[in-house]
């Protein structure tokens, strides 16, 4: 019987294909090129390898394409090869997230890693601040992340995909001389395990280690091939500590270069987001952000993110479409929005609404609203800075500079003295 790398079984009758699973597999942990087309390779060498063809539908999940993820699931449950047990329960929810049925497929999806808790390709999808547990909208989502890889911990022992995953719900939950400790352990193991280094740049903006921070990523990314999903999101956290030392130069080539629409090949959550908060940084930070960049991300939004869905997606499509001056565009996400973090989606997107035309009262006050909870958004802490920051914006320029700094020192004390914000301190 073949096995994957974590002693799984397959249930397939070919050494390549199981070489290619457990190599495209490893590609997805790691947060690397070409995983769609390694799991492409399994399914050629056997067209019968169940889990191969649900591998590629996650692959092409990764990469956007919907319509190809659900056509290769649909291949899966075709197969004509053996399934055994867990096979066939990997199979059933892995079909449910494919098909965007989140509640249901957060539910098989538990159950599975309750009895296989080594089906790492199923597990992943809740390990994260971006996965059914992070987007869940529910109160204590870092907390249930910590206690879901808290869980994984002891069935992975040295092995680096787990610690990473481990140091980054600890490092969201604020413990980060435990998460350094064990990113560095991850990364001992797998140099080139982006997402590793993606923790370990968590930790240095956690910390305020922005010297650390971009020196790390500067070298780590210059041999990571483009088409990494997390390629532009890595280069985002660059960017931002670019910002923060006042190298407007240097974030603005990394914007060009490695961010924006049309240039990246991230994940579209990840190009609207990514673009939509740094550009909102940069106007922060006092610098001239021409309205045609504005556009290009609001048109990238509408493109991909029409209507109201994730609350974290929702706020950074509602900021581009108010900096962008598209009041229907805008509105869409205030009239209908998403029945989970609607609560909070509304009062930010106006708020975005009244800070993009400068009234910056109405605008600080809405997103006071928001303040208590916005974790329910999803994203990390470092992504939601985005929401403080815009907070602490609108107190400088009502004048209310002790205010900022207070708030500041009450709600991100690792970094008072940023120099992101104009006005807050000085380049």
């Amino acid at each position: 019987m073949r096995r994957d790398r974590y002693d799984n079984t397959l249930s397939t009758s070919s050494d390549a294909a199981r070489d290619h699973y457990i190599a495209a597999l490893d590609l997805l942990l790691a947060g690397d090129a070409g995983i769609a087309d390694r799991f492409q390779k399994a399914v050629d060498a056997d067209p019968d390898f169940v889990l191969a063809h649900v591998g590629l539908a996650r692959g092409l999940q990764y990469e956007g394409k919907m319509a190809a993820a659900k056509d290769a699931m649909v291949a899966a449950r075709l197969a004509k090869g053996a399934r055994t047990d867990r096979e066939a329960s990997h199979l059933n929810a892995m079909d449910l997230l494919v098909q965007g049925k989140s509640a249901e497929a957060y539910a098989a999806i538990r159950t599975h890693v309750a009895d296989h808790p080594r089906d790492a390709l199923v597990a992943q999808t809740c390990s994260s601040v971006f996965g059914l547990i992070g987007f869940s909208g529910k109160p204590g989502r870092e907390a249930e992340i910590l206690a879901y890889t808290s869980a994984l911990l002891p069935h992975y022992g040295e092995d680096w995909w787990c610690l990473s995953q481990y140091a980054f719900a600890l490092c969201e939950n604020g413990n980060q001389d435990l998460a350094s400790d064990y990113i560095d352990r991850s990364l001992a193991l797998n140099p080139r395990n982006a997402n590793g280094a993606h923790v370990r740049s968590h930790i240095f903006y956690e910390t305020g280690d922005t010297e650390l921070g971009i020196s790390y990523l500067t070298d780590w990314l210059a041999p990571y091939d483009r088409a990494g999903y997390l390629h532009g999101h890595l280069s985002w956290h660059a960017a931002l500590w670019s910002l923060e030392q006042g190298d407007d130069e240097t974030m603005w080539q990394r914007y060009d270069a490695d961010i924006q629409p049309g240039v990246t090949q991230s994940l579209p959550i990840n190009v609207l987001t990514d673009g939509a908060s740094l550009l909102y940084r940069a106007e922060l930070a006092g610098l001239p952000v021409p309205k045609e960049r504005w556009l290009q991300i609001s048109a990238y939004a509408k493109q991909f993110f029409p209507k109201s869905s994730i609350g974290f997606i929702d706020i950074h499509a509602a900021l581009a479409h108010a900096m962008a001056g598209d009041g229907d565009a805008l509105m869409a996400f205030i009239d209908a929005p998403n029945p989970v973090t609607g609560d909070l989606v509304v009062p930010v997107a106006d708020a975005y609404r009244a800070l993009a035309v400068q009234n910056w009262a109405e605008g600080a006050s809405l997103l006071v609203s928001a303040m208590g909870d916005h974790a329910r958004l999803g994203g990390s802490r470092a992504q939601r800075d985005l929401l403080e920051f815009s907070l602490l914006g609108a107190l400088l320029k009502l004048g209310q500079d002790a205010e900022a700094k207070r708030l500041l020192a009450l709600r991100r004390p690792a970094l008072q003295g940023t120099h992101a914000l104009h006005g807050l301190t000085q380049h």
